[in-house]
């Protein structure tokens, strides 16, 4: 069999996904308006986002599908509400799933406690009276983790060449064109799921310090601190989840380690606003970064819902599995309204199978 990814260019690969994945939510949102399949809707749908703010500038953004405008948002909403949609915090689906009015949910997620929920999110929130959930991650908002992500993304756009030993001795890598760029960030991307991650977040944060550039000082610039947290968790509309302390993947942890994560956080919001937290959300939240177990483990610990980032809206089914819901993602490529019907119609997941 040929192994087309190794005989076409990287990003002619990306380009088709997304022509493919355009074209996809285009059908389904003209299924939707034509009333087919209206039983993969389900009984609503939760939403994750990350970043919310205006248009970025930067040549290389190897992480815009995890941000959308304000304006998009808006959209969003507006949309959402069009189509007949019911806002609802997290911590009440389980009672719309237990007692269905016939009336579709929406929640609101955002995860990472990123400062631009608070300056740009939620004005958008505010405007129309929507609640919305922030995940917390106490290694961000205490600025003892970093978020390899934004450095790798930050030190690869910058250069042209680095140096990195990724287990079989230090290598060269050419940084000269984009395609270049985007493969170098999926090999880092990689390493941290293949290895110990702590290892290689460490390792990375090595590397973006020779290069200048403060790992925790970015942090500190991009998530709110403990007190932005506390005044955000104050607004009528806002709710603080958690999100582990150190942002690693539970599902490759120890059962203890999955389990002090997850305790401990919701410890730390408890001791932000002084009410435990009732919902969290996994780091990374697909099937390789939690399973069977992890869900377990949020219900000991009296999460009354978890989510994920597997894609899906929710039905009754989930009541037997509220600790490990999943939730649609708000993709910074695909920024159109009609999309967002498309999704939360259900069509797309269903067609997908």
């Amino acid at each position: 069999m040929v192994n087309l990814k190794a005989k076409l260019p990287s990003a002619w690969i990306r380009g088709l996904k997304r022509q493919v994945t355009t074209t996809g939510l285009e059908a389904s949102a003209a299924l939707a308006r034509a009333g087919m399949l209206a039983g993969a809707r389900g009984r609503g749908s939760i939403f994750t986002l990350h970043h919310v703010r205006p248009k970025q500038s930067l040549a290389f953004q190897p992480s815009g599908h995890l941000e959308v405008t304000p304006e998009f948002l808006a959209d969003a909403i507006e949309r959402l509400s069009a189509d007949g949609y019911a806002f609802v915090p997290l911590d009440e689906v389980p009672e719309r799933l237990a007692n269905p009015t016939g009336q579709p949910f929406a929640a609101f997620t955002l995860d990472d406690g990123y400062r631009n929920n608070a300056e740009h999110a939620l004005p958008v929130f505010e405007k129309y009276g929507v609640p919305f959930t922030v995940f917390v991650a106490r290694g961000f908002a205490e600025r003892t983790h970093s978020m390899w992500w934004e450095t790798m993304a930050d030190l690869i756009g910058r250069e042209r060449e680095l140096s990195f030993d990724f287990g079989n001795g230090p290598e060269r890598i050419e940084l000269g064109c984009e395609e270049q760029k985007f493969d170098a960030f999926d090999r880092f991307a990689d390493l941290v799921f293949r290895d110990d991650e702590a290892s290689a977040v460490s390792r990375m944060d090595a590397l973006v310090r020779c290069h200048g550039i403060d790992p925790l000082q970015m942090t500190a610039d991009l998530t709110m601190d403990p007190a932005e947290l506390r005044e955000l968790s104050r607004h009528k509309l806002a709710t603080l989840g958690a999100h582990t302390i150190s942002h690693r993947a539970v599902g490759r942890l120890s059962e203890a380690q999955a389990r002090a994560e997850m305790s401990s956080s919701a410890d730390y919001v408890e001791e932000l606003t002084g009410i435990r937290p009732t919902t969290i959300a996994y780091p990374y939240g697909t099937r390789k970064a939690v399973g069977e177990r992890d869900y377990r483990i949020a219900r000991d610990l009296g999460f009354s819902v978890a989510v994920t980032t597997q894609p899906g809206t929710i039905c009754e089914k989930w009541l037997t599995r509220l600790t490990g819901l999943p939730r649609i993602s708000l993709n910074g490529h695909y920024q159109r309204a009609r999309y967002v019907s498309a999704l939360a119609s259900g069509i797309p997941f269903k067609l997908a199978r």
